[in-house]
């Protein structure tokens, strides 16, 4: 016979662990089961905000999300918001400083807190952390469901799936959850993709010898007919590979999602983002002696402003009244917006996270229930929600894993 939970949450992330924290607390007399097949648990909060894990962002709302509708991911954020995820840490002895981009860390600065207050906060409520277990599968032989891998079976009244998305797949999150939430009759969105991922330029194009330097500039995303889809002004970092730092892993999905749409979608960049093409234009024709090397220092490196008037073909040190009509163009195309050859991305393995998944719409948003296989959870990034970067995705983890926690010992519908 099989060992029984009355509740098996599958994944031991940000939010199984905070399913598994609030199913404890509010089904005291159930059997809580949570499995994950990791060594070593929670590798994904302890590499997040470079391993000092931001926890959340001092605003959330929908606008700062892709993938399901807004409507339907607002209407999960707003049942565990931002005063309580700092309530609910700072309850665990864990407190939350802002930084000035809004961003909220521990104030110890180290992942590890967070982690550690997690798994305390879940043998607290009396759930069972079982580890390495991997699922294998998960099966629905008549109301209850059997749970499988290598570790043996467990049958279960309740799932909770929170195997996370495919994103740092060394850390467990290699996309096995999507193929158990098939299993159970669930259906994927079309595409499943890297989000917050850096990007990657032909190994000739200049920016390649310009790697580690970071300035903030403006990217754009444009349709082929010249729509703006998307505008990110944030950090930007030059690599050895293309381009990296928050503009870039905040635009990345969109563009990715616009060239899979529209294969004459266009990524822009604009290095001087507090000036327009025509400010510039006018700075140019203003500068008589002047050369562009001289007018671009005060607000690019001079390794960068030499290659992009090169790039557009003038040589730095020319007076800018020497210029013609068509090098002045050229240069102000360079400056503010210079189309990026974009040749991929770095793939899942550099990723922060996941866009696609189980549709919202196929799951109850008030309590995270599957609408096609009752008694079945969701929460995290195996559902289709992706945020921007600056805490948003783990303040996803954990309001939808408070919802399907509070939930999965409710009678079914």
């Amino acid at each position: 016979m099989a060992d029984r939970a009355d509740i098996v949450v599958i994944g031991a992330g940000a939010a199984g662990l905070f399913a598994g924290i609030w199913a404890g607390r509010a089904y005291p007399n159930r059997r809580i089961v949570l499995l994950d097949g990791a060594r070593k648990l929670g590798a994904k909060i302890l590499v997040a905000g470079g391993g000092r894990c931001n926890v959340t962002h001092d605003v959330v709302d929908e606008t700062a999300y892709a993938g399901s509708s807004r409507n339907a991911i607002k209407k999960v954020l707003r049942r565990f918001d931002v005063p309580q995820t700092i309530t609910f840490f700072r309850e665990l002895g864990v407190e939350l400083k802002r930084e000035e981009t809004g961003k909220l860390f521990p104030v110890t600065d180290d992942a590890q807190t967070v982690l550690d207050a997690l798994l305390t906060a879940a043998r607290r409520a009396n759930v069972e952390l079982r580890h390495p277990c991997r699922v294998e599968m998960v099966e629905r032989p008549g109301q209850g469901f059997v749970v499988r891998g290598e570790w043996g079976a467990l049958e279960a009244g309740r799932v909770v799936l929170a195997t996370g998305g495919r994103a740092l797949p060394k850390s467990g999150s290699d996309g096995h959850g999507y193929m158990l939430a098939r299993a159970l009759g669930h259906s994927l969105t079309p595409r499943v993709f890297p989000a917050l991922v850096p990007l990657t330029l032909p190994r000739d194009h200049f920016i390649y010898a310009l790697s580690g330097v970071t300035v903030p500039a403006t990217l754009e995303v444009r349709a082929a007919s010249g729509k703006r889809l998307a505008a990110f002004t944030d950090s930007t970092l030059c690599t050895h590979f293309g381009l990296s730092g928050p503009s870039v892993l905040d635009i990345s999905r969109y563009y990715l999602a616009g060239k899979l749409d529209d294969p004459g979608t266009t990524l822009i960049i604009n290095w001087l983002p507090d000036k327009t093409s025509e400010q510039v234009d006018a700075d140019l024709l203003a500068l008589g002696r002047v050369s562009p090397l001289r007018y671009l220092h005060p607000y690019l490196p001079e390794r960068l402003a030499r290659a992009l008037c090169e790039a557009a073909g003038v040589e730095p040190t020319t007076a800018a009244d020497q210029l013609t009509r068509e090098q002045r163009k050229a240069l102000v195309r360079s400056i503010t917006a210079l189309p990026l050859p974009i040749t991929g991305d770095r793939g899942f393995t550099y990723a922060e996270v996941t866009a696609g998944g189980v549709p919202l719409s196929e799951i109850h948003l008030d309590t995270m229930q599957s609408r096609v296989c009752p008694g079945l959870y969701f929460c995290g990034e195996i559902c289709d929600v992706d945020g921007r970067i600056g805490g948003y995705n783990f303040q996803w983890a954990w309001s939808s894993g408070y919802v399907a926690g509070v939930s999965v010992g409710k009678e079914n519908r």
